[in-house]
């Protein structure tokens, strides 16, 4: 291989431009330490984060279901739980949707096309909540952040607004796993172009994607993973771009 290959290669890299390899998505639990899930529900991947002896912090917001929650954990000396809405400021008021599916679906945003793909899911009723940002949450909370090298996120269309308002966490994060579509799956949702934006300004390459479904136009929902990119950071500190969005 000349040195100008070689030189390019670096230099995609920088850019964050290197192949994706295909890989469990939940493989990054290998190499993390600690866990902040936001959207927890009831704790489904309690016994997951157990087996690879992970401490973890729960955030969920419909009271009920964080009840369930800490029952459900009560049994995990490691993992812990909190009762908030989680978006990008502090003390707004939301009307929170609540889902007929045990409340995976619930969001603070309305149904769009989510229903083209899962057309018996629907809001049963509404509750008003106040939110909190993470970094809010984790004050309040007495967490300490460098404790937690993964961040999870299932909140049903407002991710990225959860990004926005834990700016200040984002350093300590090496993988952020969350659930986005490429179309509008809830009204005024984040999307996938919007997020892979994001990471990009912040040093971040994506790790690995599983497509959960296929929508009827073309579109797909996913999980997908984010890795911190050392050296696209680097890149983006040197020319003065880190953090910001085109």
């Amino acid at each position: 291989m000349d040195i100008k290959t070689i030189i390019s290669k670096v230099k995609a890299i920088m850019r964050g431009e290197r192949p994706i390899i295909k890989r469990p998505v939940n493989s990054f639990l290998r190499k993390v330490s600690g866990v902040i899930h936001v959207g927890a529900n009831s704790g489904q991947e309690r016994e997951t984060y157990e087996m690879h002896g992970l401490r973890v912090f729960w955030v969920e917001p419909i009271p009920e279901l964080f009840n369930e929650l800490q029952e459900n954990i009560r049994t995990y000396p490691k993992q812990r739980a909190a009762n908030y809405l989680v978006s990008d400021q502090d003390d707004k008021e939301y009307l929170f949707h609540i889902a007929n599916n045990k409340g995976e679906s619930s969001s603070i945003f309305d149904l769009k096309h989510h229903k083209d793909i899962w057309p018996k899911i629907d809001f049963e009723r509404n509750i008003l909540l106040k939110s909190k940002t993470l970094p809010s949450v984790m004050a309040v909370e007495n967490v300490n952040p460098v404790l937690y090298d993964a961040l999870v996120m299932d909140t049903q269309g407002s991710e990225l607004l959860i990004l926005k308002g834990a700016i200040s966490l984002i350093k300590n994060f090496r993988f952020v796993k969350l659930e986005v579509p490429d179309f509008e799956a809830y009204e005024g949702c984040c999307q996938l172009a919007e997020v892979e934006e994001f990471f990009a300004a912040f040093g971040y390459k994506e790790y690995a994607r599983f497509k959960l479904k296929q929508w009827r136009q073309g579109g797909g929902y996913y999980d997908i993973v984010y890795c911190k990119n050392i050296f696209l950071t680097f890149w983006r500190k040197v020319n003065g771009t880190y953090g910001k969005l085109a």
